[in-house]
């Protein structure tokens, strides 16, 4: 009886803020699927339509292919830096651990611009290394958008490392001790302790590290190339368009972005509910 009033009061609490949060979210969601449904549109009659989508015909798939390519590359780098940035800190080099808090301040449009003078083609880095001569690859707006990818991976591996870190400093530190008592390895207490333990960490820092790419404009349209687009600039330029026709094709584009992160966010939770650790 105490504990489920415990936890009525608990949910009490928080609830103000979450109905709040659903009727915000919610009504701006809900306002661009009807948007890009034809249901409320600037001008004209309302009428349930897929036009919106068609109309971006093949620009729209391109688009999806490149965003999720972005997103999951950029993501397994950071989750990967991330976790042995805070395995480091584990073992006493907290070094990193300190540049990644020092990284998480850092805005993204300001991290961009500084990779753009680090990777440019007459950048800091091919200066030093003396290829300003047209030997420097096209890392800023070339083909495979590295300096994107790079500029993603260094920002969320900071936010991966924080989390993991703190994982690792309330839960493995005790069970790690203990394997070792017991005669456990240094390989064998990260494979069969401190992975399983911050499996839930590394899934949901990964899965926000996946929705931000996904959502982010700046990064991807100061650092990438003008086509094809990611669906978060290709829905900026529609929306800002001066033809205002293409607000339901901006909310189209946002609308298939909100759906990828949906999708991910659900598997995560999935994931995350099978966890031995989450139960």
């Amino acid at each position: 009886m105490n504990s489920a009033g415990t936890n009525f009061r608990g949910t009490a609490a928080v609830l103000p803020a979450v109905v709040l949060v659903v009727l915000v979210v919610g009504g701006g969601l809900g306002t661009v699927v009807l948007q890009s449904l034809g249901l409320m549109p600037l001008v004209g009659t309302p009428e349930l339509s897929a036009d919106a989508y068609s109309a971006l015909g093949g620009d729209l798939w391109r688009s999806v292919a490149l965003t999720l390519s972005i997103a999951a590359v950029s993501t397994a780098l950071a989750t990967v830096i991330g976790l042995v940035v805070a395995l480091t800190a584990l073992s006493g080099r907290r070094t990193a651990l300190v540049a990644a808090g020092l990284t998480i301040t850092v805005p993204h449009l300001i991290g961009a611009a500084a990779m753009a003078l680090l990777l440019a083609d007459s950048g800091m880095l091919p200066r030093l290394l003396g290829m300003t001569d047209g030997g420097w690859p096209a890392l800023v707006g070339g083909r495979w958008w590295i300096a994107v990818v790079a500029e993603y991976s260094w920002k969320e591996s900071a936010f991966v490392a924080v989390v993991v870190a703190g994982t690792l400093a309330t839960r493995v530190a005790a069970f790690d001790e203990t394997a070792a008592t017991l005669g456990a390895g240094r390989w064998m207490r990260l494979r069969l302790v401190t992975l399983p333990l911050t499996r839930p960490a590394l899934i949901a820092s990964a899965a926000i590290a996946f929705a931000y790419t996904v959502g982010s404009y700046e990064v991807a349209r100061i650092l990438g190339r003008p086509y094809p687009e990611p669906l978060s600039v290709m829905a900026i330029r529609l929306f800002t368009s001066i033809d205002r026709e293409t607000r339901p094709q901006a909310a189209a584009a946002a609308t298939v972005a909100t759906a990828l992160t949906v999708v991910v966010t659900a598997v995560a939770l999935h994931y995350l509910r099978r966890s031995a650790v989450w139960k």
